[in-house]
Order: C-alpha cells, then structure tokens, then sequence
C-alpha cells in the first residue's frame, strides 16, 4: 500500500490532506525568493507542513484509496486506519519515518511528532517546468584592472584646450547622469509602492476568502427570520461553511434554500463556530456524488463531514 504516494497525489491539487487519527499535511503557497549567499533564484512553491491537531476524518483520502485500490469506502478508511496507528507506533518506538516526496517523521524531545519536509518536490502545477537557477555576479574590479592596463599600454597626452573641452564633456555627462539618475529613482520607488500595494490587495483578500473568519458584511440589521429546521437524515453532511456569528449562519442557510439546497445550520463544532450544511445524507456514494457537483458549481471549499448528530 503507497500511502505516501497517495498523499503526494493528492497534495498537488488540494491544500490539506488529513491522515484520520493522525494529523494533517497542509500546502502553504510560497513566493519566488533570491538566495543572496548561492546567487540561486527559486520560483514559486507550495510548502509542507504537518499539524498533528487535524484529526478528524475529511473523507478524502479514505475516498481516493477507495478508488485507487478498488474497495468500499468501509474498507479504504479501515486500511487508513490501520496506516495511521502504525505510523504513530512507529513514531514513538523512536523510529524515522520517510515518506517519498514529503518528508521525515520522527518524535522530539517532548515526544511530539516532529516534520522535516523535502525540498526538490514543487507541488504548486502553476511552477510546472520552472527550475532554480544560479546567476554569476559581476567582477567590477577585473574589469577596472582591464582598463588600468590599457591606459598605461596606450598614454593619451592631453593639451590645455583638450583638458577644457575633456572636463566640459564631463560635466555634462555628470548632469544627464543625475537627472536619469533622479528619474530612474523615482520610478523605481513608484515601482515598488504600486506592487506593494497590489500585493496587499491580495492579502486583504484572501484574508477575506477564510472559510473559519467569513462574515457577511451588513449595513443594517436584519429582520428577525424563522427558519424551518430539517430533521437529520444520516451521517453524510456537505459543509457549506462555519460562522462566528450565528445570525450569519441563518443567512447562509436561507440562501442556500432559495437556491434549492436543504440546507440547515447543525449546531456549534468544538471552536465554537456554527456550521451550515447544504444537506444530510444516509448514501455515502451519493453525498460524494453531490460533493463534487457543488464544488465544480458552487464552493470549492465545500466538504465531507461524518458524524452521528442527535
């Protein structure tokens, strides 16, 4: 069984892929750097990191086993399951743990689950084909040797009125080269000020996009709305969201309906946020069926919850 590989699969398409019972390994998106020291440029990249805090089972990659190995979804999640004790025996028996093209697990002096990732795996597919490259830095002093040398294999004897016109062309030189100097500042620092900004711009708005701190933004209070609550139906629920605020739930499970969606709001989850369902389902095929349907059309941050609710 290549769990390493299934979750390598997995991580060049999606943000966080959680191991049941164990913890997570999340893909954070990472800029293009210089490395001032080796004179190497990198491009993009997505880094690895692992929390041990995400246990709770997603459905995804008992799913992708399922369908890799051709069993029921029962079955795959049983065989994750039994990956996941074993690395965590493992683990604490002081052994090293390799996963290919992920990482090192292994336990710290606090008996915590320590990750070293791999570096030459680049699962961000918008860097695809990009490498690193070395740049070679300019030899200013060969180059003034160079023409030290040529000076004194070829002396230039320079009268009074050559001297004049020599040190009017100079400061000439020294004037244009001020004010192109002045202008190429200029636009430089204008330059950076417009992608500083633009770069903050995208902060803001991923910021904004954050499934666990999304709020509604609402000028004037809303009406006070009686919902109809759905009764359970199973243990399959599509997550729509989760909200800080509960009146915001209430207003994403009334848009929700009004798309057609049965949607309702299953109570607080343990950070205390209230969750919004598009449904609840009995048929696991057939939650994963709708699942991916709403994230092609819908969210595609949308998600498999299991779990009994009263």
């Amino acid at each position: 069984m290549h769990y390493s590989t299934y979750i390598s699969d997995l991580l060049y398409r999606y943000e966080c892929v959680i191991i049941p019972g164990f913890g997570a390994f999340l893909a954070h998106r990472t800029s293009a750097y210089h490395d001032t020291e080796k004179n190497v440029f990198f491009p993009p990249k997505k880094r690895i990191s692992f929390n041990a805090q995400l246990k709770e089972n997603d459905g995804l990659l008992a799913d992708y086993v399922a369908k890799a190995e051709n069993l029921s979804y029962s079955e795959a999640l049983a065989k994750v399951q039994v990956y996941a004790y074993s690395l965590e025996t493992r683990i604490l028996n002081g052994e090293t743990i390799l996963l290919d093209k992920i990482g090192s697990l292994s336990k710290n002096e606090t008996s915590q689950i320590k990750f070293e990732p791999v570096t030459v795996t680049n699962y961000l597919t918008d860097s695809f084909g990009l490498a690193s490259f070395q740049t070679t830095p300019v030899t200013r002093e060969v180059l003034k040797q160079e023409v030290e040398a040529l000076e004194e294999k070829a002396p230039i004897h320079i009268t009074t009125a050559r001297r004049i016109n020599t040190w009017l062309r100079y400061a000439a030189v020294g004037l244009l080269a001020i004010g192109l100097s002045g202008t190429l500042s200029f636009l430089h620092f204008k330059d950076i000020a417009d992608y500083n900004f633009a770069q903050e711009q995208v902060a803001k708005k991923q910021v904004e996009n954050t499934i666990q701190h999304a709020t509604f933004t609402i000028d004037n209070p809303l009406p006070a709305v009686t919902l109809n609550a759905f009764k359970p139906k199973g243990s399959y629920h599509l997550v729509a969201g989760a909200f800080r605020v509960e009146e915001n739930a209430e207003s994403r499970v009334k848009e929700l309906r009004e798309a057609g969606y049965k949607a309702r709001a299953i109570g607080e989850n343990r950070f205390g946020l209230h969750q919004v369902v598009y449904g609840s389902y009995t048929d696991r095929t057939e939650a994963l069926n709708d699942l991916r349907k709403i994230r092609t059309s819908d969210n595609p941050n949308a998600w498999m919850l299991i779990q009994e609710i009263d």
